[in-house]
């Protein structure tokens, strides 16, 4: 089989994407309004760019009538976010925070999510979360536009929360311990409990 993008509608070509990139780890967005609202919604397309600088990027599409997300209006205005991590225990928290609200609802209040006070940056973070990542924004990249539009947000990280009780004797956080989830196709999703190791080849010399 082979497909020609340019005869696929968007929605035929989201679902190719999201079953064939897989699986997605998620970026549960926290960001505030410049009136002070909280918004809180995940996002699979997200991952790490590099360590110097320390930067990662997740990418939220415009709204089916081509507006932007709350998430992305708030970032565009207030120049920060927080990425939190998704644990398989907040799985059915994060899943609500996906609906479409409007932008004076609080997904945190909605889906019943306690709320902390970041420390670089004014957006709030998730308590529960085992991890988070408070950013300041490096630039947005508008890649398309109308509804499903695609925005790449890219965001130098400022500091990092992590539960002491996932990091390991070296350290460092233990994949074990944190148990974060990834996104599949369709409503599917995949834990992370299923792990193996490959030992990378020697450099050349």
């Amino acid at each position: 089989m082979q497909l020609d993008v340019n005869d696929l509608a968007v929605r035929d070509l989201y679902q190719w994407m999201t079953r064939l990139i897989t699986p997605r780890p998620i970026a549960w967005v926290s960001t505030v309004s410049i009136d002070g609202v909280a918004n809180l919604a995940p996002f699979s397309f997200f991952n790490g760019v590099g360590a110097n600088p320390p930067t990662l990027m997740f990418c939220p599409a415009n709204r089916r009538d081509g507006s932007p997300k709350d998430t992305l209006a708030n970032i565009r205005r207030t120049g920060h976010f927080v990425v939190n991590l998704v644990t398989e225990s907040l799985t059915a928290s994060m899943n609500q925070t996906a609906a479409e609200l409007d932008p004076d609802d609080d997904e945190f209040v909605i889906a019943d999510v306690e709320k902390m006070e970041s420390t670089w940056v004014a957006s709030p973070r998730v308590a529960d979360a085992a991890a988070a990542l408070e950013c300041e924004l490096h630039s947005v990249v508008t890649l398309g536009t109308g509804p499903g539009g695609a925005n790449l947000v890219i965001g130098r990280i400022l500091g990092i929360h992590v539960d002491d009780r996932v990091v390991a004797d070296d350290g460092f956080p233990d994949p074990a311990l944190l148990d974060t989830i990834g996104r599949m196709g369709g409503n599917g999703y995949v834990r992370t409990t299923d792990r193996f190791e490959v030992k990378r080849p020697a450099p050349k010399r």
